[in-house]
């Protein structure tokens, strides 16, 4: 018997970007589309009703931007997976995304070659990060981890006196 296919909520103002998805998915029997709304508003009525598994997650959306829509998704739903799939390249924006709770954020022009693995890795639990961002977030990681570490140094170094 073949395990329960992995329920998709699809949330995007672009009609488009459904299709692509949609075509993309369909090539993936364990994944299934539910679902798919354009608004935010929409998205956390959508999660309330259906509780998905995964909910690929845009930000620029009409009545509620897909930052506010998480944040009410993640009371409604709280077991749901995010991933924020979007055209926005701001390391910044991709940072607020993920403090939201989301599990990963994608670039929409890498999702050609990053949508199946991101979803894999969110579905794993791992967070995911689109390649045309991640040097920013090795960089970010390595300054906060140096910073942690020097900082833990002088605490040891101010006890000893």
């Amino acid at each position: 018997m073949d395990p329960p296919a992995i329920r998709v909520l699809v949330v995007d103002d672009y009609e488009p970007w459904h299709r692509f998805v949609s075509t993309m998915l369909q090539r993936q029997p364990e994944l299934q589309i539910i679902g798919a709304v354009f608004d935010g508003l929409e998205a956390v009525q959508q999660a309330q009703e259906l509780q998905p598994d995964l909910i690929l997650l845009d930000i620029g959306l009409p009545t509620v931007n897909g930052l506010e829509a998480n944040r009410r998704i993640r009371e409604c739903a709280p077991q749901c997976k995010i991933l924020f799939v979007s055209e926005n390249r701001s390391p910044e924006i991709a940072e607020e995304a993920l403090r939201t709770g989301a599990s990963g954020y994608l670039v929409k022009s890498d999702a050609a070659s990053e949508l199946l693995p991101a979803i894999k890795a969110v579905l794993e639990g791992k967070r995911f990060i689109s390649t045309s961002l991640a040097g920013h977030f090795l960089v970010a990681t390595t300054v906060c981890t140096q910073t942690m570490q020097l900082s833990w140094v002088l605490t040891i170094i101010s006890g000893i006196r």
